[in-house]
């Protein structure tokens, strides 16, 4: 069997409900990484949230960030190495309009930190921190960041989202995978497709032999590219409707590691 590139999202498709890989699954994606095979993963969460599972797979592979806004290879220099930034403007307009657009929080982020638009009502857990200060907030964002987060309400997110689609053409808004009511901007044409795509390229392996597993919204492009895109059982209908397959258990199952298993034959 050729050399297979497999691109894993993280919430709802290699994580179970606890947020965690399972041993079974970090034994079958090892085991698909000795035969030769590379495990990238492909996630709208910043690094410093995903740098624990990286290191438990034992990668050394580029990975995709931020829904394709940063894609690197964490701890090495590489020089394919792409970050893409939103005008922090956006973020400024958003938060002063949160009220108008039923918006319950704004976040802005980068591969270092983060900025929010109030303390109140805001977990620090949801962005890997014990804590948010004054130093957090959107107001002492000085940069462009990588990517913008919304949090709204569950009856409100689609109406949101169609809202933020032309309110602002510069960038894409999608719904993040995971129990969160969030929303997630990206600047326009930047996804986790186009992410993957200079990660095959780096490694010469044809699209035909990217296998890419995903659930959500923000997985659609990159199940669309790859020559085998596996939406979950969990997954949402969009997902569904674009893959050319579905696992035959959830995130919850293992459903990623008994299909790779499977069409691995591991």
């Amino acid at each position: 069997m050729e050399r297979k590139l497999i691109a894993i999202d993280l919430d709802g498709t290699t994580l179970n409900n606890q947020s965690l890989i399972t041993p079974k699954t970090e034994r079958i994606l090892k085991e698909a990484q000795n035969k030769g095979h590379v495990v990238s993963i492909a996630t709208g969460r910043p690094f410093r949230m995903s740098s624990h599972f990286y290191q438990q797979l034992q990668l050394n592979s580029a990975m995709v960030n931020f829904n394709g806004s940063l894609v690197h290879k964490p701890f090495q220099h590489w020089d394919k190495e792409r970050e893409h930034f939103i005008n922090r403007e956006i973020a400024f307009d958003l938060a002063g309009n949160k009220e108008k657009l039923g918006i319950e929080f704004v976040a802005a982020e980068n591969r270092r930190s983060f900025f929010v638009s109030q303390l109140d009502g805001v977990d620090p857990n949801f962005f890997g921190s014990s804590t948010i200060t004054q130093s957090n907030l959107l107001s002492q964002l000085k940069d462009n960041p990588t990517s913008l987060l919304i949090k709204t309400k569950p009856e409100t997110l689609q109406e949101v989202a169609d809202i933020l689609h032309t309110r602002y053409l510069e960038v894409d808004t999608k719904t993040w995978g995971g129990p969160h009511n969030m929303l997630e901007m990206t600047p326009k044409g930047v996804h986790k497709a186009t992410g993957l795509a200079i990660i095959a390229h780096d490694l010469d392996i044809k699209r035909e032999n990217i296998i890419a597993f995903g659930d959500e919204y923000n997985d659609v492009e990159m199940l669309d590219y790859a020559g085998l895109g596996v939406a979950m059982l969990n997954g949402s209908e969009k997902a569904k409707q674009v893959a050319n397959d579905v696992t035959s258990l959830t995130n919850d199952q293992d459903g990623v590691a008994d299909y790779l298993q499977k069409y691995l034959k591991l």
